[in-house]
Order: structure tokens, then sequence, then C-alpha cells
């Protein structure tokens, strides 16, 4: 994603020798070479659970939830796939479907920021948390739609949101659905895995979306995660009574009354409760992941459906990573880089954006400048994609190139400030491919570039934001995919 003007830029004095200037560089002299990030061979032994925990945080964060949540809902559905006495395969099947039940979520950001004029974050946060009750919900859609807007747009919007609510919220389940579904399929997760995360917004009753399916018509899968969810989306102040309480309240409307009535057991025994909150939840998780090995191109596919769900959250951003992991690819091999060295710089490029689930679309869609405080909310998104990484082993070692993608050499790009003897070649690159594709695609504040005026505005940032022999390469690169073209 391209910046907009740099309203906010941290200090970085950390960076540089005291007492120089912000805007300068301490260079090393001209012949020398920009560091190179350490490569870590093959994929170990990495586990899918492991994975997918780690990246779940990202989903937490495209749904306004806390940390930990999605973690959370599938140490619940473990629980209730014990009691209810589920085979092996079974629970490997929910264990996955927990962890990305809101694998979907992203792609109705936009959707929700036009038709309510709300901020997408809040929205979802208020409206899971409002539970099966029908004056809770539709408290959480009046309280957030178009918060923020004139009078007159507000009240068009809320006159849309009541006429057309029902239609409106089939429409929003049916593409989070679609979106999750095909994640899970992708992954190679399987048929039931798919069908459970399509469902998810079902209700025992059939008063659920997309297709009011009721009781057992809706998948098993589907059914314990949608009560797990809503547990884990209580906050943790707020005792062990209102889990039970909710649970009740929902039971035969949004929950299926055998697992309500399972879980009104479980919670009883203080063990579930202190289980629950422990500390090392994550890592307990992660140990009752199923074994399921990773080799590269699993890994690689896990970065492509991560880089997928990442981009959906803007309309504007569609296809951005993959385009954005084709060019890192073309320049690492113009630069000299070998093809495991280049497959690597592909999955960072991949999950370059996935911080930027956590910033509201009112900002990611904004059509004019952003004001101070939503420039400051769009430069964490970096650095929230590097804390991600780095809590995941296979990826920790692409953790401090992706983070920082949004750098510049002269020490003026976030979220460090760092300057060029702290960029790695790698990053330089991805920073590069990045640009490139922005300014080549239209976004919300202006129209696409031709390639010709993009190259002499990434010209023109040479030795300040672009790498000069990156750069280079670049034009190097395009000339040979026009070659190829003719």
């Amino acid at each position: 994603m391209d910046a907009q003007p740099d309203l906010l830029r941290p200090e970085a004095a950390s960076a540089r020798p005291a007492g120089m200037p912000p805007g300068l560089v301490a260079r090393r002299g001209p012949e020398a070479p920009a560091p190179r990030a350490r490569v870590p061979a093959g994929g170990g032994r990495a586990q899918l659970g492991e994975l997918l925990c780690g990246l779940s945080r990202a989903l937490d964060m495209a749904e306004g939830q806390l940390a930990g949540h999605a973690v959370r809902a599938c140490w619940i559905g473990q629980q209730l796939g014990r009691a209810i006495g589920l085979n092996a395969r079974e629970m490997r099947e929910l264990y996955y479907t927990t962890l990305l039940k809101d694998s979907g979520g992203s792609t109705t950001a936009g959707c929700i920021r036009a038709v309510f004029l709300a901020d997408d974050l809040a929205f979802k946060r208020a409206r899971r948390t409002a539970g099966a009750s029908l004056t809770g919900q539709l408290n959480a859609v009046v309280r957030h739609t178009g918060a923020g807007s004139g009078l007159a747009q507000r009240c068009r919007a809320l006159f849309n949101a009541v006429q057309n609510g029902g239609e409106i919220d089939r429409s929003l389940a049916e593409a989070r659905g679609s979106r999750g579904a095909g994640i899970a399929r992708q992954l190679g997760l399987g048929e039931d895995v798919a069908e459970a995360i399509q469902s998810l917004d079902e209700h025992w009753d059939g008063s659920g979306e997309p297709q009011g399916l009721a009781g057992n018509e809706i998948a098993l899968y589907a059914r314990i995660t949608l009560l797990a969810q809503s547990v884990a989306g209580i906050p943790a102040g707020a005792g062990a009574s209102a889990a039970r309480e909710m649970v009740a309240r929902g039971r035969g409307r949004w929950f299926d009354p055998r697992l309500a009535d399972l879980f009104a057991v479980l919670a009883r025994d203080p063990a579930f409760h202190a289980g629950l909150a422990a500390d090392d939840l994550e890592t307990r998780v992660v140990e009752m992941a199923p074994p399921q090995p990773v080799d590269d191109d699993a890994l690689d596919a896990v970065a492509r459906a991560f880089g997928e769900i990442a981009d959906a959250k803007s309309a504007w951003t569609d296809g951005h990573s993959a385009r954005v992991a084709l060019i890192a690819q073309g320049l690492g091999a113009q630069l000299g880089l070998d093809e495991r060295e280049r497959r690597w710089l592909r999955r960072g490029a991949l999950l370059h954006d996935i911080g930027k689930l956590g910033v509201s679309n009112q900002i990611l869609d904004k059509p004019s400048p952003l004001a101070a405080c939503e420039w400051a909310a769009m430069q964490r998104h970096a650095q929230d994609a590097e804390r991600i990484l780095a809590r995941i082993p296979s990826f920790a070692a692409l953790a401090r190139v992706v983070g920082a993608h949004r750098e510049k050499l002269d020490g003026s790009g976030y979220p460090r400030g760092l300057d060029a003897r702290h960029i790695r070649l790698e990053t330089r690159i991805l920073t590069l491919a990045d640009r490139l594709d922005a300014l080549t695609c239209d976004r919300p504040w202006r129209a696409a570039l031709p390639t010709d005026q993009a190259l002499q505005r990434l010209r023109d940032g040479v030795g300040v934001a672009v790498d000069r022999d990156c750069f280079a390469a670049l034009e190097r690169w395009l000339k040979a995919q026009d070659a190829r073209a003719q």
C-alpha cells in the first residue's frame, strides 16, 4: 500500500549517530552492499496447527477481537468435541474450523463501511458481543450505523439498515462464508471444514444466514464453533456466570440445545475456566494440534491464503500481495538471489500486509488525506505484521523483513525510522515491489499511474526511499517482461 503524506514520522535517534539530522543517512561508502537477511533452510518441523494458531491473530484483528480470540474458541471447541465423543478425525477437523472460522471475515469490511457508514472493526465487535439477543443486535447496529457522519447521512443509512437489514445480513454472511470456505479448500482441509465455515452464521432456530438452515441441518462443527466463539468473546473480567447466562439465553435459538446443556456442565467445573484463562493457553492449543507437518509447498499455500485474506480487506487491494510477490521474485532473480531465497522472499511478499487487517476501512478506503490520528493507525500495520510473524517459528525470520517494508533509506519511513544501514536487501526489494504495484493500481485518492509515470516517481525516490541497485534491477526485469510479451 502506498503512503499518503507522512504526517507522523516516528523519530529514530537510536538508528543514527548522535547529532546527525533526521533527514540524513549515515553511509558506509558508495560500494557498501546492503545487509542481507539470513534465509532459513526449508520447512523444517513446522506443524500446520502451529502456523494457523499464530496467523489466527491476524483474523482476530480483522474481526475487532482481542488477540487470542480464535485460540480461545479453539480450546473451548476441543473441550466440547471431546465431551460429545468426537473421533480423532473429527477433532482434527473441528480444530481447523475454529482457528479459521474468521478467514472470510475480511471480505465484508468494505461493505460494512459503505452500507452502514461504520468503522468495520467496531461494528463487528459490537455485533459479536451482543449475543443472541435481538434487542442487543439492533442496539449494536443503531449505535454504530453512521457514527461520525452528518445527521442526514446517518438517517439514510439507518433507514436502509432497518428496511433492508435481512438482505444485507444475508449478503454479508454469504460473502463471508464463501470466502472462508474457499480458504479451507485452498489449504486442503477437506469439505467438512469448508462446509462448517460456510454455515457458521446459521442459527439453531433457523433465524441465521445465509440459507436459514435450522437444527441438525447445520454442520456439527459450525454449531460447536458458533457456541465456542460466542463464549470466547466474553470479556475476561465478566466472570464465569456471564458465559453460562449468555449460552442459556441462546439455547434453542442460536445454539444447539444439546451443546448448550453440555456447556452448562463444563462451565460448572473451575478447571474449565482456569484452563481458558491460563497464560500459556496458546502453547496448550498448539500442543493439542493434530500432527500435520508442513513442507515448503504447504508453507507457500498458507502464505498465499493469508495474503488473499489481507487483500480482501479492501476492494482497492484485490490481488495486491500476489502481484507484489511476482515483482519481488523478478527483482530477486535480477539481483542474484537463488531459488530458495526467492521462494522465501515470495512468502514475505504474500504476508507483508496482514497487519492491514487491523486497520479500519474508514482509513483504508478514505478518498481524502488522512488525519494525524488516522495516519498513526495506518503506520501500525507494518509493526502488527511483524509481531504476528515473529510468533511463528516458520515465519519468524521474515518478521523484520516484512515489518520494515515501509522504511526509507534516508530514515524518514516507519515504523522505526530505520536508515540504509539497517534496511536489508530483501526488504528493499519488497519495498520497491510494493510501491510499484500501488502506484500502477487505482487507490481511493487517485487513479492508477501509467507504468512510465510510476517508474519516474520511483526514479525520483532513488537514494531516499528506493534502493539504486533494486531500481536498476526493476528496469531490467520490466524490459525482459516486455520482450517476452512481444
